[in-house]
């Protein structure tokens, strides 16, 4: 299988991130882009009664704040490498512990924590290094729940030259399973996020649901 590149420009991307944290919580927006996706990592928490988790690109905080305060969960991380979506979620809620950590570094132990989530932020990590980092620090059977853009088509990665693959990367669904698996994990599912009315076709984003082995 072929790789995705590690981000090169991780920088470059932090700054645009610090620029646009205002801007990101908008109502309209998060309503319409982000308010579904974190309804499906809601429910897969609660499902599997979580207690530790970790908020990876967590942005300006709104999931992990609504986990602390919907499940009541023992911990909540929220972690960002982006100062400006940081300095937002501070102010969201003091029951999360806000982390500036890279995703390939997330500074926890190993086994430290029971679930690990991210919604539409996973194109901008290394993929392999962050899925590594990920299966050190879940415990076994840790529930990993991303949420991200996966385009099915079969020109998915001609219509991601490799400059634009050094800023994000968007794996389609089959390589997502192969990069998440490679990583000792197992997918119990993966689906198209739930968008009632809208089309699964209009926004290809899809939750892919594994246990670290």
């Amino acid at each position: 299988m072929q790789q995705a590149p590690a981000r090169a420009f991780n920088r470059l991307v932090t700054l645009g991130w610090n620029r646009a944290a205002r801007l990101y919580n908008t109502p309209i927006l998060q309503r319409l882009a982000y308010r579904p996706p974190q309804d499906e990592i809601i429910a897969q928490l609660a499902l599997n009664r979580a207690q530790r988790i970790v908020d990876v690109g967590c942005g300006t905080g709104i999931l992990a704040a609504r986990i602390a305060a919907d499940l009541t969960p023992e911990a909540v991380y929220g972690c960002d490498v982006s100062a400006g979506m940081l300095q937002q979620a501070i102010s969201r809620s003091d029951r999360v512990e806000w982390r500036r950590r890279r995703a390939e570094d997330l500074g926890f132990p190993d086994a430290a924590v029971d679930a690990v989530v991210s919604t539409h932020a996973f194109h901008f990590f290394d993929h392999q290094a962050a899925l590594a980092e990920f299966h050190r620090i879940l415990v076994p059977g840790g529930l990993l729940a991303i949420v991200l853009n996966n385009p099915s088509s079969r020109f998915a990665r001609a219509f991601q030259p490799t400059p634009i693959q050094g800023l994000a990367y968007f794996p389609p669904p089959s390589e997502m399973r192969a990069l998440v698996e490679a990583a000792g994990f197992t997918i119990t599912e993966q689906r198209p996020v739930q968008r009632h009315p809208i089309p699964p076709t209009l926004v290809p984003d899809v939750v892919t649901v594994a246990r670290r082995d």
